[in-house]
């Protein structure tokens, strides 16, 4: 169980460094970010208590949030993200046997199955996040659009972050 406190806690630096000194600098379009830090939470183990999910989504919306300068819509995004990955994996997933300490990566869902997963829930991540910063519905068709290009954007990338990080034999 400490290696595995360990293993999530150096993503979590790593994830948030990659995150605010070079992604966040990624702008495609005028409006195209993609966001990797998600990946911290989606990779969380399957036996993580909710309500520690939750909080947990709160502190890295919170970190990214506080590198970024942008009060709370990271947090609220990530706790939305967060309220609603226990949802989606039992939703696709739901005849799948956890381990104790196993997460939801490619090992157990495929790539297919992780692609999926990944997609809806940065999905309503992003939704929410550019929704929150726009604070109007006077232009949800270009909020809708960016929403669906920085999400196949941050899907690609972390699917790419997934791959290269996960043990070929393992696959």
């Amino acid at each position: 169980m400490p290696g595995l406190l360990i293993k999530n806690i150096v993503r979590f630096i790593l994830l948030i460094l990659m995150q605010v000194l070079v992604f966040n600098h990624i702008n495609l379009g005028g409006y195209l970010n993609p966001s990797i830090y998600v990946l911290f939470i989606l990779l969380l183990p399957n036996d993580i208590k909710p309500s520690l999910l939750l909080i947990v989504g709160f502190f890295t919306g919170f970190t990214v949030d506080f590198f970024t300068n942008t009060p709370g819509l990271h947090a609220a995004a990530t706790v939305l993200l967060a309220f609603f990955r226990p949802g989606i994996i039992r939703l696709f997933f739901g005849s799948l046997e956890f381990g104790p300490g196993e997460s939801p990566g490619l090992n157990k869902l495929g790539v297919t199955g992780f692609f999926r997963y990944a997609l809806v829930l940065i999905f309503i991540h992003h939704l929410a996040l550019f929704l929150l910063e726009a604070l109007s519905l006077s232009h949800i068709l270009f909020t809708l659009f960016r929403t669906l290009l920085s999400t196949v954007l941050s899907c690609l990338v972390v699917l790419i972050l997934v791959l290269l990080t996960t043990a070929r034999k393992k696959r």
